[in-house]
């Protein structure tokens, strides 16, 4: 599974280059407000309203008259008890207050505030322009209402620092939180993505146990089914034959109870302990032979360059293969000859048929669910090889495998 396959994961700060969406953005859901909200507000109007003072303190001192220091005074309240609203509309705010301060210098410390808002709640480009309409206000401020002792390019640029460090310290603390909020959504996509990787190694491991149970277990549960349909359709077979049905029922049954028992300890084994001896390309031969026992008629032909040379993995898939083809020719085609043909090399490649003619007479019904050639299917796949199956022109049946074997 990679990230492509999850795009519903991706946080929106990987896919949107403006970053992801912060509570108060235009668009985003607004949340209740908390204490830390509230506490937050109160500082500002604090805030506000102590520069307010420092600037009426200023307008007394430039000798204006009671009228406007109390206009001054009306603004300045107006302007703090503005600010609460500063989360819900900040460019309007900001530019309300832009442009009312442009006479009211008891006002700047609101608009610089509601300044540092836009750029915490909105993407550079209104900020930008809020920046440049709040510094203009600040020029014409300081041409209308000059600062006493204190020359207007003075003015001027000490307009411009503050502009430039409110709107710097804003945008620093929305980086801040989209970078909290991408690593939170990282987190999120990180943890759902681990959940889908257990439940795909899980549906993987119980995928590679049914066809390990269905391989091994199929061999022993075949003979003992087979073997038990005879003897109900021939009640009148003679005692060696029945006795000799008996005794294939019971070492069927005895090794199909060994196998159970081997597969259950592997499963309660620890993780990275296996101790299943596995089969190899060398145990074909005990495979035909045990295939033989049983009354079948098998014939082995192996024309490998070097059997011992034969890659371990690759061995066991074509055991398992042989094993299969085997089983269904019992099942489904009893008394007929059963042909296996092993061939390849080192950089060729190992090929396994096992093929059977068609069955004479009639044949006891024996269930099947085609599990098993889907097993076999999947395992030459995860082999990086092919599996084909299909009825021979003689109304027999073929399984045909290509492994890969490097040199």
């Amino acid at each position: 599974m990679t990230r492509t396959d999850l795009p519903w994961l991706l946080p929106s700060a990987m896919t949107d280059p403006r970053g992801p969406e912060l509570p108060g953005d235009r668009g985003a859901p607004r949340p209740r407000r908390t204490v830390r909200d509230w506490a937050v507000d109160l500082s500002m109007f604090l805030l506000a309203a102590g520069i307010g003072l420092l600037a009426l303190e200023s307008s007394e001192r430039a000798g204006n008259t009671e009228t406007v220091v109390l206009l001054d005074l009306l603004t300045g309240v107006i302007a703090c008890c503005a600010l609460w609203a500063r989360r819900r509309w900040p460019v309007g705010l900001a530019v309300a207050l832009a442009v009312l301060s442009m006479p009211a210098p008891v006002m700047s410390g609101a608009s610089l505030l509601a300044l540092f808002g836009v750029a915490v709640h909105r993407p550079l480009r209104p900020v930008l322009m809020v920046a440049g309409l709040m510094f203009m206000s600040g020029s014409v401020q300081a041409l209308i209402r000059p600062e006493p002792g204190a020359s207007v390019v003075v003015s001027v640029i000490a307009t411009a620092v503050l502009v430039l460090l409110v709107t710097g310290w804003g945008m620093l603390v929305r980086s801040r939180r989209q970078l909290f909020v991408a690593l939170r959504e990282r987190a999120v996509r990180a943890e759902a993505e681990a959940g889908l990787r257990a439940e795909q190694a899980q549906r993987l491991a119980r995928e590679a146990i049914a066809r390990e149970m269905h391989d091994v277990l199929a061999h022993r549960l075949t003979l003992l089914s087979v073997h038990a349909g005879a003897l109900e359709f021939r009640p009148d077979a003679p005692p060696p034959e029945v006795a000799r049905a008996a005794g294939v029922i019971r070492d069927s049954a005895h090794e199909a109870l060994q196998d159970l028992r081997m597969i259950i300890g592997v499963l309660r084994a620890p993780a990275d302990e296996d101790n299943r001896p596995q089969p190899t390309l060398a145990t074909l031969g005990t495979l035909v032979a045990e295939s033989r026992e049983a009354g079948m008629k098998v014939t082995l032909d192996s024309r490998v360059e070097d059997p011992s040379a034969v890659p371990a993995a690759i061995g066991r898939t074509a055991f398992r293969i042989a094993q299969e083809g085997l089983t269904n020719a019992r099942k489904h085609a009893p008394g007929t000859e059963a042909v296996v043909e092993v061939s390849g090399g080192a950089g060729k490649g190992l090929t396994v048929q096992i093929r059977n003619s068609a069955p004479r007479g009639a044949v006891p019904r024996v269930p099947g669910s085609g599990q098993g050639l889907i097993g076999l299917t999947e395992r030459a796949a995860l082999a990086g090889g092919r599996f084909e199956h299909g009825a021979t022109g003689d109304g027999g049946f073929s399984l045909r495998a290509w492994l890969p074997w490097t040199a």
